[in-house]
């Protein structure tokens, strides 16, 4: 990887689109620091601390630390990564934006201008929804129509800002905008929470427990890295045979290729759908402002991540138990509405193409549906692990970090791909210098 980025600031093309990249995210992290006009920034900081649950951990670590200081990009792309997933869900139920996919390239266009369009209607009802559940309590230094429109604009034109910078990224720098953006937020927080970490187990112990308690710590998170590649370059192939035939006085086919199925077939979604569905009764009641008791309380309590794997209060781990299910039931269902095994079949069928020992059409439709089952499980189990895991470590050591096993996976997802992508140019680069000469 460094030699892929050495190599890269040899090319001045691809240079000065490294650079470009670094001074947008120098301006994000600029951003982040600039208090929304109005806000009272003190009173939201302590009542982030009084929280003991992860639901707004998560979304702190995923916006950079910009949330807690309720800055003018509080919001970040979180509603670009929600608006962009609905689309994709919608895309398959609805027939229309299906034909528009199809499209090639401007169907493509279409679909991303109304993904932008959803971004902005989102950002609007979410910061609605802060202006005003946590202006009354105190959020805003005067709770009036003027404060919670100045509010709100801010926040929606905050978030439709990181829209925009993403998108330049992806146009004019080392491409794959959002989801450096998103990177960069998580990695802001890295260092805070290592030295939390460091602070709790290792300073002011003795000398052998210190170098025991860091070597755990380095150890867990490099088995938990290299875990994440694995599963992100597990890859299954599925040879493809093709028959000969005659193409008039030429023979054609005859080539052998193959269908790689992703072990990790749908990323980080199925930890994302788990933990919003699992956090959004906590996040409404904060809003809300309840704080009672009764059974709505411990039910919350089951949902709430702070609470699970503690020895003391074993009981609300159940709510790990209803995650766990969730991750692979979202694992199944996202990988069954993205990967059409059917239509693969009669693809190939159409083209002479076919699975060695596997007749065309529905036999082979339900092989790859069998073999695809068995990989999801696989993947689903390393995603679990995976996301879990931090919340084991924070449940029976009491250590408190901002990022998990969901922010690892973006991390290591998104440099391998950036790595890839950088590789590619240079690789184009090559070929066209090759040309020219």
């Amino acid at each position: 990887m460094l030699t892929t980025l050495k190599n890269a600031f040899k090319m001045k093309e691809i240079r000065d689109k490294i650079l470009f990249t670094f001074a947008m995210l120098v301006v994000i992290r600029i951003g982040s620091q600039l208090p929304v006009p109005g806000v009272n920034g003190e009173y939201f900081q302590s009542w982030f601390a009084a929280q003991s649950d992860g639901a707004f951990s998560f979304f702190d670590a995923i916006t950079g630390g910009s949330f807690i200081n309720m800055s003018i990009l509080a919001l970040n792309i979180t509603p670009y990564i929600t608006s962009s997933i609905i689309m994709q869900l919608l895309t398959i139920a609805i027939p229309k934006l299906e034909e528009m996919q199809r499209d090639g390239e401007d169907g493509r266009k279409k679909i991303v201008s109304i993904t932008r369009y959803v971004t902005v209607g989102l950002a609007l009802i979410q910061s609605t929804a802060m202006a005003v559940g946590f202006g009354r309590q105190g959020l805003l230094t005067d709770f009036n129509a003027l404060s919670v429109i100045c509010a709100v604009a801010t926040l929606t034109a905050g978030s439709a800002f990181l829209m925009w910078v993403g998108e330049r990224i992806t146009e004019k720098g080392i491409g794959n905008g959002i989801s450096i953006v998103l990177v960069i937020n998580i990695i802001s927080r890295l260092p805070e929470d290592l030295g939390n970490l460091f602070e709790q187990f290792v300073f002011g112990k003795a000398p052998a427990t210190a170098i025991l308690a860091a070597v755990i710590i380095f150890a867990i998170i490099i088995a938990m890295v290299v875990l994440v590649i694995i599963l992100n370059d597990g890859v299954r192939r599925i040879p493809v045979q093709y028959a000969n035939k005659v193409q008039g006085r030429k023979m054609v086919g005859g080539q052998t290729s193959n269908i790689p199925l992703k072990v990790n077939t749908s990323g980080v979604i199925p930890v994302i759908f788990a933990q919003s569905l699992m956090q959004f009764p906590i996040i409404i009641s904060s809003f809300v402002g309840y704080s009672g008791t009764g059974v709505w309380s411990e039910i919350l309590k089951y949902l709430n991540s702070g609470y699970w794997c503690k020895p003391s209060q074993i009981k609300y781990s159940v709510g790990l138990l209803v995650y766990i299910v969730l991750i692979i039931f979202f694992a199944y269902f996202y990988t069954s509405i993205t990967f059409n095994p059917l239509m693969i079949a009669d693809n190939m069928k159409k083209q002479g193409g076919f699975i060695p020992g596997i007749r065309p059409g529905k036999p082979t439709s339900d092989y790859l549906n069998k073999v695809l089952n068995y990989i999801v499980f696989i993947g689903a189990v390393g995603l679990t692990v995976i996301a879990v895991l931090p919340y084991i470590f924070s449940g029976v050591f009491n250590a408190s970090v901002s990022f998990g096993g969901t922010s690892l996976i973006i991390i290591v997802s998104v440099v391998l791909e950036t790595v890839k992508q950088l590789e590619s140019q240079m690789l184009v680069r090559n070929y066209k210098g090759f040309l020219e000469k």
